[in-house]
């Protein structure tokens, strides 16, 4: 082959490489791969549920963990309140009526606005509305209540009344379930719908065992929360002076009563009844550093307390099991605000509380995985979509370049050819 043949191959292998690897750097960009439209495709721009929503108990079986006990609630979740890790569950997105499991939602919404501190003249517009057959607390038009009395109205009563009445400082009935909305989908329910702010029976209000867990999870992120949700009884006031009456907690497994025996080291949560719900739970108890979360929701058994049995026999199994259970999920909510990001003490004096300016970005939930849009990169400064089109643009850059030598080198033979030179 002549020297001029062999070169014009070598040029023309040159660009043949290029093309390849062309092909090979950009071609993700269009097919599978790190950034291909296979990946494109399965971005989604909002939070996925931490767990599937699958039928029946959701449990990955190990050796030295036990299967979680046989209850008769339609749905059930039990997670680590303080990893988010779900360790086992049952229908856990099944949408069900709350009943007042409701006002967990409720309290994360309207708690951190107002001081505890704060006085209030109840009047009696904000106690119209109330549905017949509603918890009552005992709340009465033209007294002055304390926040702090009225959360544990709301908390250890299930007062309907309370509910109303911090609603009206919050805005109104209205504004306060929209608010409650917005905060079910901050944290990532896809389960809830919101129509009542104390989780009576409104047609259309639903939420589920995830999405409950999820309220719970937040609203353990905050003190004051837990300390209404774990208060067994109080002093609440009563007309005509500095006189007052006991209430107590209406969760039997916090307080031990009607028969069932007080749980060790239980916080709360929230029980709740009405006639279409049955009965739900939520319940939080703390054991050798770490903090189970089980959310119950309609035992059909028909057993006394077997809401609050069914409960017992579910934490006791996750405290057996979390040290070495594989978790079957994570409850996906944003961590709520640290200490530092709530509002400045300065602000109790003023009643309602100024909102934080800035909130805290927070890492995605350990157990989910991080999937990022190309505009949520661009957002974060990096270039990593568009790498693949970059290194495209080099290798035909080169490539033309490669053709252009061969091209050159082939005249200059002939011209040293026809001068007499030698290549």
């Amino acid at each position: 082959m002549s020297r001029a043949r062999w070169s014009t191959v070598r040029a023309r292998t040159a660009a043949a490489v290029c093309a390849a690897s062309l092909l090979v750097v950009c071609g993700p960009a269009f097919a599978g791969g790190p950034h291909g439209a296979d990946d494109v495709a399965e971005v989604r721009p909002t939070a996925v549920h931490g767990l599937p929503d699958e039928p029946g108990v959701q449990f990955r079986p190990r050796p030295d963990v036990s299967w979680p006990p046989e209850v008769s609630a339609q749905s059930w979740v039990v997670a680590d309140a303080g990893s988010g890790t779900i360790l086992a569950a049952k229908d856990a997105h099944r949408r069900l009526p709350p009943a007042s499991t409701l006002k967990t939602l409720f309290a994360v919404t309207v708690l951190p606005k107002f001081s505890p501190e704060t006085v209030h003249t109840v009047t009696e517009a904000e106690l119209a509305g109330i549905e017949a057959g509603s918890a009552l607390v005992g709340i009465k038009e033209d007294m002055d209540y304390s926040v702090a009395d009225l959360w544990r109205g709301v908390f250890l009563n299930s007062g309907s009344d309370a509910v109303r009445v911090l609603a009206s400082m919050n805005g109104g009935w209205a504004e306060t379930v929209a608010d409650m909305q917005a905060t079910a989908e901050r944290l990532g329910a896809r389960d809830t719908q919101v129509e009542s702010a104390d989780g009576f029976d409104i047609e259309g209000q639903h939420s589920s065992a995830y999405d409950l867990s999820l309220f719970a999870r937040a609203g353990l992120a905050d003190r004051e929360f837990v300390g209404f949700a774990s208060t067994k009884t109080a002093q609440f006031p009563e007309d005509g002076g500095p006189l007052a009456f006991g209430i107590q907690n209406t969760n039997r497994l916090l307080v031990g009563s009607h028969g069932v025996e007080p749980y060790p080291g239980l916080i709360g949560v929230k029980n709740g009844y009405t006639s279409a719900a049955g009965n739900t739970l939520i319940a939080a108890a703390r054991r050798d550093g770490r903090t189970l979360l089980v959310t119950v929701m309609k035992p059909r058994s028909g057993a006394d307390n077997a809401v609050y049995e069914e409960a017992r026999a579910l934490l006791d199994w996750g405290f057996h099991a979390a040290p070495r259970a594989e978790p079957v999920g994570t409850l996906a909510a944003d961590a709520p605000a640290e200490e530092s990001d709530k509002p400045y003490a300065g602000a109790r004096r003023t009643g309602r509380r100024q909102p934080a300016a800035v909130p805290r970005k927070t890492a995605a939930p350990r157990g989910t995985a991080a999937l990022r849009t190309t505009a949520e990169a661009q957002e974060s400064g990096s270039n990593a979509p568009y790498a693949p089109y970059v290194w495209g643009f080099a290798a035909v850059t080169v490539a033309l370049v490669g053709l252009g030598a061969g091209r050159w080198r082939r005249r200059r033979r002939k011209r040293g050819a026809a001068g007499g030179e030698s290549v």
